[in-house]
């Protein structure tokens, strides 16, 4: 099958590096009443571009099917809570921010992020196409766009006298199909003197802790550095810091100005020549982290199979989409993992997409006392083992999948 062009410079110089098959849509969770429905699955493939070094899936499900109505919400997790308000106490006190500043923030879920500067009496507005989640963080007070961030709206709003001096974008550059486009809007809507806070999941921490299981068809690219600092340079803008944070797995913080506004702090190019060392550019590279995961599916796959002859009972926490695709990909359904736990009302009483493993409530670990517990929200391994201590003290225990399975004691 012929690869399409890549997603930022457009070269045809792009080649399939690992196929974790036909998956379902990894955050589209199966109502009761649609057990019996059959599910629409998508190729799952991920491919390196030579000609700039992103990393990218090769399959686009439009947007308005994947966002319009969503089920993740960032305020469930006390970890995003505490590394949002620190992230606004930093930007209030460096930026100098007041009630006549203005924060925008593109993807703001439903509020978690802008609430912070809000109580500290900056102005705030959001831009977040899924309207379910729009309409609760209007419901709180936040200020909410219930459409998709693109040059069309930043020129609208341009229009309107409405110009960000700190635009946040969190998580939403990897869903971007049009990441031109988008990066275009944000140099539009972004002040001369302003700056751009953007989190992605970094490739490198991917590779090396083989986190395979982040790779869905809502995340659409995985950054470097260098692939990131290619695609702003293109639109004018220019990377002035960078940092690594290690929320979902591994991020990179970048923050990005219009170019010459702001000079760039040494971590920026010493970032990008230890992406060199390690092989950014090097296909090699990308063909060894598949062969890591082909081996973690035999590992993870034969330790479920063990415990569940010897007879141990085996849950799941977290029905993130990570856990979604580490379930499909390597087949793991109700007969190895009874049933799924999860803090997010908004989740339980459905079922894992594919494998139809039900959600339940978190307390539903103490009332059945499974022997295993499979963390699937691996990312929030510290807070989810913190918040279960009951579950552990009885001697349940829990598996952490990536980067190689490991029980951890009781």
């Amino acid at each position: 099958m012929t690869v399409p062009p890549c997603r930022s410079c457009g070269s045809f110089d792009v080649e399939t590096v690992l196929s974790l098959g036909k998956t379902p849509l990894a955050n589209s969770l199966v109502a009761p009443e649609h057990l019996d429905e059959p599910e629409p699955t998508f190729p799952l493939d991920l491919a390196f571009c030579a000609g700039c070094s992103l990393v990218q899936i090769t399959e686009t499900v439009p947007p308005d099917v994947l966002f319009r109505d969503y089920v993740y919400f960032s305020s469930y997790s006390d970890t995003m809570l505490r590394h949002a308000t620190a992230l606004a106490d930093e930007l209030v006190a460096e930026r100098d921010l007041g009630p006549e500043s203005l924060v925008v923030e593109a993807a703001s879920n439903d509020g978690y992020l802008l609430g912070f500067y809000r109580e500290r009496g900056v102005r705030v507005l959001g831009i977040e196409p899924a309207r379910n989640v729009a309409a609760v963080a209007e419901e709180r007070g936040i200020p909410t766009i219930a459409e998709f961030f693109d040059t069309s709206l930043a020129e609208r709003l341009v229009g309107e006298g409405t110009r960000a001096d700190v635009f946040h974008a969190h998580n939403v550059l990897a869903h971007v199909a049009g990441l031109n486009d988008f990066v275009a809007a944000l140099a539009k809507l972004l002040v001369e003197d302003g700056i751009a806070v953007i989190e992605v999941p970094y490739v490198k921490d991917m590779l090396d802790r083989c986190e395979f299981d982040t790779i869905y068809h809502e995340h659409l690219c995985y950054f470097s550095v260098a692939a990131l600092d290619t695609l702003v340079r293109r639109h004018g803008l220019e990377l002035v810091d960078v940092g690594r944070v290690p929320i979902h797995g591994g991020s990179l913080r970048l923050r990005v100005a219009h170019e010459g506004a702001s000079e760039p702090t040494p971590p920026v190019s010493e970032l990008l020549a230890e992406e060199q060392r390690w092989g950014v550019s090097d296909v090699e590279t990308y063909r060894a982290f598949a062969a890591k995961v082909h081996r973690l599916e035999g590992e993870l796959v034969g330790l479920l199979q063990s415990l569940r002859s010897s007879g141990a009972r085996i849950a799941g926490y977290g029905a993130a989409a990570k856990g979604s695709t580490l379930l499909n990909v390597f087949h793991i359904g109700p007969e190895t993992v009874e049933f799924v736990v999860d803090r997010s009302t908004q989740k339980q009483g459905r079922y894992m997409p594919g494998v139809r493993i039900p959600i339940a409530p978190p307390d539903r670990l103490l009332t059945e006392m499974p022997d295993y517990v499979l963390l699937l929200a691996w990312n929030l391994a510290d807070e989810v083992v913190a918040q279960q201590a009951d579950y552990r003290a009885r001697g349940g225990r829990f598996i952490v999948p990536v980067p190689v399975p490991e029980v951890l004691d009781p």
